[in-house]
Order: structure tokens, then C-alpha cells, then sequence
């Protein structure tokens, strides 16, 4: 097994997944306030990792060899194991970091087959897949490679928001 390049890849916070909801919840009133605090910010952390393995699961991403970590204070997950290769693990970070609440993906996966890593880039208001086709390859009418290397995430061409990462593969 081959490691790829490691590192901490940064998301909009704000945007994303929402596999959490937010509001108040019951306190158990024989444990301290203090504690029931760190006790619920853990079930909640463990909540959306177990969110995010289950979003891969239906993205037909391969799961048994990840462990999904997140850190609410740092708003960080960290994703360890190993994936078949390079797409794989660029989709796997995709999916960990287009997520509400995480700001951060620290990337830990070994890849069984490197390949050349594809760039990443951040939608803005405006943007369109044909656009930005147009930026890294040249051509708009390649908007077509960005969303392949997208999908299973991406769903329709037309339907992409501010604040998402996509993965930009090589000009073809």
C-alpha cells in the first residue's frame, strides 16, 4: 500500500450536508451539568460520523477500512484507513467535508493505487460547471469531466451551491 499525499483540506463551514439538527436537547438531570455537556457533544459527534459513513455507504464508496473521527471545538474530521485509489479517496474527503459543521477534512488515507491527485476548487456565487470547465481546461464544454469526477456526490450538472468543493481531475 502506497501513501498519497496527507494534509488538512479546509471547507465552508456553513455549507454542505445537514445530517445534524440543532436545537436544545433533554439533559439527564443526574449527571452534572458540566459533564451532560461533554457527554451530549460527544453523542453528537459520534451522530454525524456515523452520518458521514453512512452517506458514503449510499455514494458506493468502500467504508470497511475508514475510521471517521470529528471534533466539534475544531470543527475537523479526520479520516483514516485506506482506499483502492485515487478518485476513491478524493471522493471520500468530498464527502466528509461538503458536510454543515465541518470545516475542516485532516485527510489520514492510504491509497493502494496513487495516481495524480486532481485540484480542488471552492464554488462561488455564479458559478457554473461550464465556467468553471472553461477556467482549468479551456473549454466549457468539458463541464462534463468535472461533473463525472463529481458524481456519485453531484447529482445534476445544474445544481451546485456556494461554498461546495468539487474535485477538477487533470485537463483531459
Amino acid at each position: 500500500m502506497k501513501e498519497s499525499a496527507v494534509g488538512l483540506i479546509s471547507f465552508l463551514k456553513e455549507a454542505g450536508e445537514k445530517f445534524l439538527k440543532t436545537g436544545s436537547s433533554n439533559q439527564d438531570s443526574t449527571i452534572p451539568a458540566t459533564q451532560t455537556t461533554q457527554v451530549n457533544i460527544r453523542e453528537k459527534e459520534q451522530a454525524l460520523e456515523r452520518a458521514i459513513l453512512d452517506y458514503m455507504a449510499v455514494q458506493n464508496l468502500p467504508i470497511e477500512n475508514l475510521t471517521v473521527l470529528y471534533d466539534s471545538s475544531a470543527a475537523t474530521v479526520t479520516v483514516s484507513g485506506s482506499a483502492p485509489d485515487q478518485q476513491t479517496r478524493e471522493k471520500i474527503i468530498l464527502c466528509c467535508g461538503n458536510v454543515q459543521g465541518v470545516a475542516h477534512v485532516n485527510d489520514q488515507i492510504n491509497v493502494e493505487q496513487v495516481a495524480e491527485e486532481s485540484q480542488w476548487y471552492t464554488v462561488k456565487a455564479g458559478d457554473t460547471l461550464s465556467k468553471i470547465s472553461k477556467e482549468y481546461y479551456g473549454n466549457a464544454n468539458q463541464y462534463g469531466v468535472i461533473f463525472d469526477a463529481n458524481k456519485p456526490m453531484l447529482k445534476d450538472p445544474d445544481k451546485i451551491y456556494p461554498g461546495q468543493l468539487l474535485r477538477i481531475p487533470a485537463k483531459p
